[in-house]
């Protein structure tokens, strides 16, 4: 009985051992998996206040604020119910990571840059006394 279990105990740090590190992380519990639904609940709530209650004055503030959130929300996803880090599939992840996110930034950017410039560019403007002046 004793060399079955120790036969046992050599398979389970083997082939096996990759297995139980993909599923099961230091947060793959109910109690990580409750600890990221509560910290996602409070990451909601907050800036959700933060426009409710009009905290802010400048509209710009606030969306930089909540901006901030979403960035923390969204490591809180990837840790407590994606289970990333920089060691899951041996880095593959990281790097999928990093590469997605510099997509997030051209496109997001890239957007925002257009529609300001469609807005500055295409939009019409009121005509003023003096542009509507004849010049000698």
């Amino acid at each position: 009985m004793s060399a079955n279990h120790d036969h046992h105990h050599h398979d389970s740090h083997g082939h096996d051992h990759h297995d139980d590190d993909h599923d099961s992380g230091p947060h793959a519990t109910f109690k990580g998996y409750m600890t990221g639904f509560v910290l996602s609940v409070i990451l909601t709530a907050i800036p959700f206040w933060l426009v409710m209650a009009k905290v802010f004055d400048k509209p710009s503030t606030t969306t930089m604020v909540i901006l901030g959130f979403g960035l923390v929300q969204i490591v809180v996803h990837m840790i407590y119910f994606l289970h990333m880090d920089a060691k899951s599939e041996g880095g593959w992840n990281m790097l999928a990571l990093v590469f997605t996110a510099v997509l997030v930034v051209i496109t997001l950017s890239g957007s925002l840059w257009v529609m300001y410039h469609l807005n500055t560019n295409m939009m019409p403007s009121m005509p003023t006394s003096q542009d509507l002046r004849v010049r000698p």
